[in-house]
């Protein structure tokens, strides 16, 4: 599904992303109670897929080769093989809708700490280095499920030297993430952070560009009721 890109710096970034700005890039995180659960990975370009179909039909487009409906399947598929192999994560599917141009990758975990795993596995095998280095932990007894972040002020330095045009890519482009609970949540550490109105799902959306800047941080710690 990606191309190796100029700048590599975001989480799941499809190689389609060189050619429009307006894009979502989605985590959804289900963690049950003890600790295993689902996640599910998408990108989200269906806001430009008039623009994309046209693209598709050509070879290139500023000096970058488009990529076939088969090589972006085939690549998708690599990415899963290379996922079943990780110890703890089962169930994994892929998909992508060329009508909408949305793609998917889910899976299922034994533990939390396993997604650590998974996000290096995806950052290695789609060639992307991220703007932030994270890490998730899910504490058990006491019932805490954390998502922390640490920006590496690299990412804007190389952002800087892309082309403006390059630039222009991620201008309307954000980052979502979901995470999804079977208890209600008591409390959370990140204030930009929304409580659905089950108290079982919180959710957090920032631009893109602000986390390659470091103008936002999507580190949360969620306390969960026992």
């Amino acid at each position: 599904m990606l191309i190796d890109m100029k700048m590599r710096l975001i989480l799941c970034t499809p190689f389609l992303l060189l050619f429009v700005s307006c894009f979502q890039l989605i985590e959804d995180v289900t963690v049950k109670q003890d600790g295993s659960g689902t996640a599910v990975f998408t990108a989200n370009l269906s806001q430009s897929r008039s623009k994309l179909a046209s693209i598709m039909l050509l070879d290139s487009v500023n000096g970058y080769k488009v990529p076939s409906k088969t090589d972006i399947q085939n690549h998708l598929a690599e990415i899963a093989t290379e996922l079943k192999k990780i110890p703890g994560i089962s169930n994994v599917s892929h998909s992508a809708d060329f009508d909408k141009f949305i793609a998917t990758i889910r899976f299922s975990f034994n533990k939390v700490e396993d997604l650590n795993t998974i996000a290096n596995k995806l950052f290695t095998e789609m060639k992307i280095t991220s703007s932030n280095q994270s890490s998730y932990a899910y504490n058990k007894g006491g019932r805490t499920f954390s998502r922390t972040y640490v920006y590496e002020p690299k990412a804007k330095a190389e952002f800087e030297k892309l082309k403006d045009a390059d630039k222009e890519v991620f201008n309307s482009a954000t980052y979502t993430s979901i995470y999804r609970f079977d208890q209600p949540v008591l409390s959370q550490s990140n204030a930009s952070a929304k409580l659905a109105a089950s108290k079982k799902a919180v959710m957090m959306q920032s631009p893109i560009l602000d986390l390659i800047t470091g103008k936002r941080n999507m580190t949360n710690q969620i306390k969960l009721a026992n």
